[in-house]
């Protein structure tokens, strides 16, 4: 496995003999066993598999939320190594992704207002922008995302259509602990109270029939409801628990 700090040591990696098909895992970090899920695909699909780990401060509204985002690049990099991986794309200096200062930017005008877009003013416009910008570095053949963040998938895949990008997005399903809740770098901030608690969140959203029911029963159990919603068969939520964002997302047939 190498590790490519830098846009130059990428490019030249990604023009070296052997990638062929590169398969490629955007993250933030704080890799799990969903993100190796990801990795699993990726490997099995490709010559190559090339993960960053980048926290994108364009896609933070919110500047605590940034610097509270968990950073734990040596077990990361151990991941990787245990997935297999042959190259983790991390820069050293975030700035050289954003040479313009962030002037040009990615925008979807419709479904990226919607949703976890209703409430994080800007946060597509950066998960977006920077997506392009390792798509179009990597030149990924495909590149793997999981539907936990379903609405971010559904625009990334649109983005791709749009601008011609000829790289394969490729969905995984999102990956629960055995009590149901949804694997996510964020678990690891929430208390031991909290952590019991939140399973409720995916109980109720998908046995639970009635929206409104459903946003009682998590109101009155201690949760802060951002958004629920369904959106063409799919049932979508964002729910605060403490100091934490809760999302989450199932397939409903009423």
């Amino acid at each position: 496995m190498i590790l490519l700090t830098s846009i130059a040591e990428l490019r030249s990696w990604r023009n070296s003999p052997g990638t062929e098909t590169v398969g490629f895992v955007p993250t933030m970090g704080a890799l799990h066993a969903g993100h190796e899920s990801l990795l699993e695909k990726a490997r099995s699909e490709n010559d190559r598999v090339c993960l960053s780990i980048f926290v994108n401060p364009t896609q933070f509204n919110n500047p605590d939320d940034f610097a509270n985002y968990p950073k734990t690049m040596d077990r990361d990099l151990e991941v990787a190594r245990r997935n297999r991986v042959d190259a983790v794309f991390a820069p050293v200096n975030p700035k050289e992704l954003y040479p313009d200062e962030y002037h040009f930017k990615a925008i979807e005008t419709s479904f990226s207002k919607e949703l976890c877009g209703a409430f994080r003013t800007g946060h597509f416009e950066g998960v977006l922008t920077i997506v392009l910008k390792l798509l179009l570095l990597t030149r990924a053949t495909r590149a793997y995302f999981g539907e936990k963040d379903f609405q971010q998938l559904s625009l990334i895949r649109g983005m791709v259509q749009a601008f011609f990008i000829d790289t394969e997005i490729r969905a995984c399903p999102t990956l629960r602990e055995a009590d149901g809740l949804a694997l996510s770098s964020r678990n690891v901030r929430l208390t031991r109270d909290e952590r019991a608690l939140a399973p409720t969140l995916y109980r109720a959203l998908s046995t639970e029939r009635d929206l409104e029911i459903i946003h009682s029963q998590l109101t009155e159990r201690g949760f802060e409801v951002e958004y629920l919603a369904e959106i063409h068969g799919r049932r979508f939520i964002a729910a605060h628990l403490g100091k934490v964002r809760l999302i989450d997302n199932t397939e409903f047939h009423s």
